[in-house]
């Protein structure tokens, strides 16, 4: 039996901010070596027409859920079987068994070799579901999977998998629920010892799941001499002495979620770690005086919000020097709370704005309260092109606060900076899931092979 694994892609082509998706590391491990794997990423490379194997496992987001299911329609017609998995198929099961023989709902690893079971004695189930949280002790990772790709030169690594919070627009508490857990520190630091990479970024949803662990982990790293990102909540940085030691054991860059300046708009989407600690100057100062960089992300669209609100967050932003921020229309991902309410309050502006074809990537999903739909996804567009203009970006890079003035952080801002800002043209405007002039140029490439 041979097995085609498949990342699609969000239009169908290639990014230039592509990093490996680990997950599949993990499913190659898992997987006993008298079956046959190959993988496929779209983000990376283009895709066969035609794919010599008897499965096809796609690992499925939202934003590129229309495009799996063009694919997994593609790939069905030609006898393969199609099996659906990650976070959109776990939120949304019934839609993909309309693409698909196959769901797996969760975490892939407790059900995985029951799948093959099944799939050698002929009688795959519609679902997969596992009934228990998988141990992060008995994770392997085989990164062979990745042989001849094309990534970032940026080792992956997870720690802890779920969040103390539960925002309202998150799908990862979705996804997760409430459970929480991290990796035993003697397996983690091993496993960072072993990545040949020396920068590296933490896939955690928050690094601080468990802030007990994450400073054993943090001293564990000092003598690793590893440079490294990561996601945390605000709390975090109220931390003076765990930021010190963060840097000290080579953290570079913190991915924070600011999300609004409002209070009502942190209230509403249950961001109470926001709420809670809402003095951002001081936790601003705080990370950059560590001589820590920092990425901002925010959402637009909550009922506080006006169409000046997205200029307003950008130039706050520029005034504190974010190495990097995010100027976000608020998405209601399925499966989250955001989504319930805002169906519940007709105010959605597709159904199912992942499948509809008149969604464009970064348009309005919802009817907001203060502004036309039109002027929220234009006044989001305005900010990102302009904290991201050339003008921008070399006066950020000149500013000790921005890059926290070493040469190593002085190149890594440089090529994140001009990376995020091709993708943000890239994307900004396009349909999802691909046109038929790019699978028109696959056929082409495939007859030439």
């Amino acid at each position: 039996m041979k097995i085609a694994f498949i990342r699609p892609s969000m239009f169908g082509k290639c990014s230039k901010d592509v990093m490996y998706p680990l997950v599949f590391a993990i499913v190659k491990a898992l997987t006993p070596k008298n079956i046959d794997i190959a993988f496929y990423d779209e983000k990376a490379e283009k895709l066969p027409l035609n794919i010599n194997a008897d499965v096809i496992a796609l690992s499925v987001e939202t934003f590129s859920a229309k495009r799996a299911y063009k694919l997994a329609e593609q790939y069905g017609k030609q006898g393969k079987i199609i099996i659906m998995g990650g976070f959109h198929p776990s939120l949304c099961p019934d839609e993909a068994l309309n693409y698909c023989n196959s769901v797996i709902i969760g975490e892939i690893e407790e059900v995985w070799a029951n799948v093959l079971d099944d799939l050698k004695n002929g009688c795959l189930n519609k679902i997969y579901k596992s009934d228990k949280l998988t141990d992060l002790s008995a994770i392997k990772y085989d990164y062979s999977v990745f042989k001849g790709k094309k990534y970032n030169k940026i080792g992956l690594i997870q720690f802890s998998r779920g969040c103390r919070y539960s925002c309202e627009f998150c799908s990862v508490h979705a996804f997760f629920k409430n459970s929480i857990r991290t990796k035993p520190i003697e397996l983690i630091i091993n496993e960072l010892k072993q990545i040949k990479e020396n920068i590296l970024f933490f896939i955690d949803d928050n690094l601080f799941a468990d802030e007990k662990e994450a400073e054993r982990l943090f001293n564990g790293m000092i003598s690793l001499k590893k440079k490294w990102a990561c996601q945390i909540s605000i709390d975090a940085a109220k931390n003076i002495q765990m930021l010190k030691l963060m840097k000290k054991a080579g953290c570079f860059l913190v991915l924070i979620g600011f999300e609004s300046l409002n209070a009502d708009n942190l209230k509403q989407m249950n961001k109470s770690a926001n709420v809670k600690y809402n003095d951002y100057n001081a936790i601003i100062q705080n990370i950059q005086n560590a001589g820590i960089m920092i990425y901002g992300t925010f959402v637009i669209g909550y009922d506080n919000d006006t169409k000046e609100t997205a200029k307003n967050l950008m130039n706050y932003a520029l005034k504190n020097k974010f190495a990097i921020a995010n100027f976000n229309p608020l998405m209601p991902m399925p499966g989250t709370k955001l989504y319930e309410r805002l169906k519940n309050e007709n105010r959605l502006v597709y159904d199912k704005w992942w499948l509809d074809d008149n969604y464009t990537y970064g348009s309005a999903m919802f009817k907001p309260l203060s502004m036309t739909e039109d002027e929220l996804m234009q006044s989001c567009k305005e900010a990102r092109y302009e904290f991201n203009s050339y003008k921008n970006i070399f006066g950020r890079l000149l500013n000790f606060k921005s890059n926290c003035a070493t040469l190593t952080n002085l190149i890594l801002f440089l090529t994140a900076n001009l990376i995020s800002k091709s993708e943000i043209y890239a994307k900004q405007g396009k349909k999802l899931g691909g046109e038929q002039q790019y699978e028109n140029s696959i056929n082409k490439t495939c007859d030439r092979n």
